[in-house]
């Protein structure tokens, strides 16, 4: 279990605050707008009203504590910044935040930032891949060049092995699930002969994607 600090109660902030609880998770969300904080009081059992730019306030919360803090505003870059750099000052060990635009990213990542959240634009973008191809199902970007496909399975590899198509080799991309009747089955065996029936779930890059789909 870990113990999560989230910063601003928009949508996006509940949305983090009630995953994080449903997974077991500790959570404590602060927010300088009385409504909001009133209206997720039902979801979250630990909220305070305060400024998250407020040093004092901040360092009442004992920031070191906590394993994450996620800075779930978005559209006010300049308090994103400054809770950023406070919240590093204080000894937080790990700060997600998000960010509109490139330059927010990058200075963001500068001042204390772990990791940057383009919410809007990471959504966008896997529905774009999504249905943009009519074999590709699924979508998760792990860097800006990698990413993991659910796609349908090739024509050329039906009714044939891993062994014999050589992949990894040939294809250069990594096999990592096969997915049949909504069950998943993780890094099937270098045997399995793929299935019209079934997609398969592969690691690599958007252009040997492309290659094989």
């Amino acid at each position: 279990m870990k113990s999560i600090l989230i910063i601003g109660l928009g949508r996006f902030g509940r949305h983090m605050a009630q995953k994080f609880l449903q997974n077991g998770h500790e959570v404590m969300a602060i927010d300088c707008d009385e409504e909001r904080a009133d209206a997720a009081v039902g979801m979250i059992q630990q909220i305070l009203i305060g400024d998250a730019t407020d040093e004092r306030f901040m360092e009442s919360l004992g920031i070191s504590n906590f394993d994450l803090a996620v800075i779930a505003i978005g559209e006010k870059f300049q308090t994103v910044l400054e809770i950023t750099v406070l919240l590093k000052d204080l000894g937080c060990k790990y700060i997600v935040a998000r960010a509109t635009k490139d330059v927010h990213k990058k200075l963001l990542l500068r001042n204390g930032a772990d990791y940057v959240s383009y919410a809007e634009r990471e959504v966008a973008e896997r529905l774009a891949i999504k249905f943009g191809a009519d074999t590709i199902f699924d979508y998760v970007e792990l860097t800006p060049e990698i990413g993991i496909y659910e796609i349908a399975v090739p024509k050329k590899w039906l009714g044939k092995s891993m062994v014999d198509l050589s992949i990894r080799t040939k294809y250069h991309v990594s096999v990592m699930a096969t997915k049949k009747k909504n069950q998943i089955y993780p890094l099937p065996h270098p045997s399995h002969v793929f299935e019209a029936d079934e997609s398969v779930m592969v690691m690599g890059s958007a252009k040997d994607i492309e290659a094989i789909t």
